[in-house]
């Protein structure tokens, strides 16, 4: 190298100056250390922080065979001389987790890891292996809080993700495709990801650190050995990692987590409003300054909202003194607050500034088990209707989201898709109206649907 450098010495002498100074200034800015060779590595900074990451090994059931409800028809089945069903099997799935609490043994992971377990086994980075208990499962922020009974653990402390700036360097620990545990490493790519449908509730930091599947629930920590996201999906063409992955902040895991441990579920907030984003348009429209808040386009009568004297037309800019950039970060503060608690609402109108004071209220349902009401109708999932339904704003009914194949549901004929839109010839338009015509149903109940273009009635005896 000495050698070389002597021989292109007029040629490279500025380039090589000016890289020796940049890769200086970087090394400056990492908290890298040296090997006995002299080259940067981060091996100090792994060996404090893999003991905290953990794989996680799920066991649940599944059918072998899914078939059309005619083949249980005992008549149908020997007509056609079809084979015997096959049966009920294990089935199992890999993921991560994090240890967050060494003394008690909490292990933080994704929702989607454990869903539907029957048995959660947690490996150690030593090789030790616990049953792990379900504290609690949140679905709309995918996360999920498991507790092992063992001493000698290695919790990771919790950083702050809401200082993370675009850039930031990052490394990623998890449990990639089952292989063991594995590290990569990139840089934060950006910040309050939303919109993207993977989550109900969606703030996520994006990174080019390698994420596969089996990494959801792993640690994203930053270079100071702090958690500050856990690992939770990609987008992969292919099946395989290209280079952006989420993981949920860990500001909003911290959130769920005391929820879960207080109530055992998360209790979500509301104020009453609807709300949409502030465009440049809009902006000037309103002459605001700013294209950052959330504006407020309706109050719900005897809301939250209401009683705190928002208005629509409102330009909702911070709570608690935070900043709310959009719609989706508003909607993620105000439904991770505990009902009950009092929160400052900084809000625009009429080009002023104005602070009022709201009680968060207790959300309204948006999903519903069918066997919570109906027994005839369990294995059948509703909820509200979205905007991104091809159906919202032409019918006012309730989304059958998923019917499991050979349970009551199905077998009374409910299919994924359907709208309902009345019971027993009372229009339900929320989850909440279902739930409730539902019980006060007699032993017949007629639900009145529509399914593609042609609305039919369903009975169930």
């Amino acid at each position: 190298m000495t050698t070389r450098f002597t021989r292109n010495l007029v040629t490279t002498l500025w380039p090589a100056l000016l890289l020796g100074f940049a890769a200086q200034c970087a090394y400056a800015q990492m908290p890298l250390s040296l090997n006995n060779n002299g080259r940067p590595t981060l091996a100090p900074l792994l060996e404090d922080v893999t003991p905290a990451v953990v794989n996680i090994a799920v066991t649940g059931k599944a059918n072998t065979l899914q078939r059309n409800p005619l083949f249980d028809d005992p008549f149908f089945r020997r007509f056609f001389e079809l084979p015997q069903p096959g049966p009920v099997v294990p089935s199992q799935s890999v993921g991560s987790g994090v240890i967050v609490d060494a003394r008690k043994g909490y292990v933080i992971t994704n929702h989607h890891v454990v869903a539907n377990a029957d048995k959660i086994t947690v490996t150690l980075q030593d090789r030790r292996r616990f049953e792990a208990e379900l504290v609690g499962s949140d679905e709309g922020t995918d996360v999920a809080l498991l507790k092992i009974d063992a001493n000698r653990l290695k919790a990771l402390e919790l950083g702050d993700s809401s200082s993370l700036k675009v850039g930031d360097f990052v490394v990623a620990i998890g449990n990639p495709f089952g292989l063991g545990q594995t590290v990569t490493s990139g840089i934060v790519s950006a910040l309050g990801r939303s919109g993207l449908n993977i989550e109900g509730y969606e703030d996520f930091i994006q990174t080019d650190a390698s994420i596969n599947p089996g990494n959801s629930g792993g640690a994203l920590v930053d270079l100071d050995g702090r958690l500050i996201g856990m690992n939770t999906a990609i987008i992969a063409p292919a099946g395989g990692n290209v280079g952006i992955g989420f993981a949920v902040p860990v500001h909003m895991v911290k959130s769920v987590m005391e929820q879960l441990l207080e109530y055992g579920e998360v209790r979500r907030g509301r104020l009453g409003i609807i709300i949409q984003d502030v465009t440049p348009d809009l902006a000037d429209a309103l002459s605001l300054g700013t294209v950052e808040g959330a504006v407020v386009t309706q109050v719900e009568p005897e809301s939250p909202a209401e009683e705190a004297g928002i208005n629509a037309g409102d330009v909702i800019i911070a709570v608690d003194g935070q900043a709310v950039t959009g719609s989706a970060a508003l909607r993620n503060r105000i439904g991770l607050i505990p009902v009950g608690e009092e929160v400052k609402i900084t809000l625009l109108r009429d080009g002023r500034r104005h602070v009022v004071e709201a009680e968060i209220g207790k959300a309204s349902a948006t999903r519903l088990s069918g066997g919570q009401t109906l027994p005839k109708l369990s294995g059948a999932q509703f909820q509200n209707l979205e905007r991104s339904h091809p159906q919202y704003g032409s019918v006012e009914g309730v989304l059958v989201a998923q019917v499991e194949q050979n349970s009551p549901a199905w077998r009374n004929g409910l299919r994924d898709g359907d709208i309902t839109l009345g019971v027993n010839r009372q229009p339900v338009r929320t989850v909440d109206a279902l739930s409730a015509a539902l019980q006060a149903a007699g032993p017949t109940v007629a639900l009145n649907l529509l399914r593609g273009n042609t609305r039919l009635f369903l009975v169930i005896q």
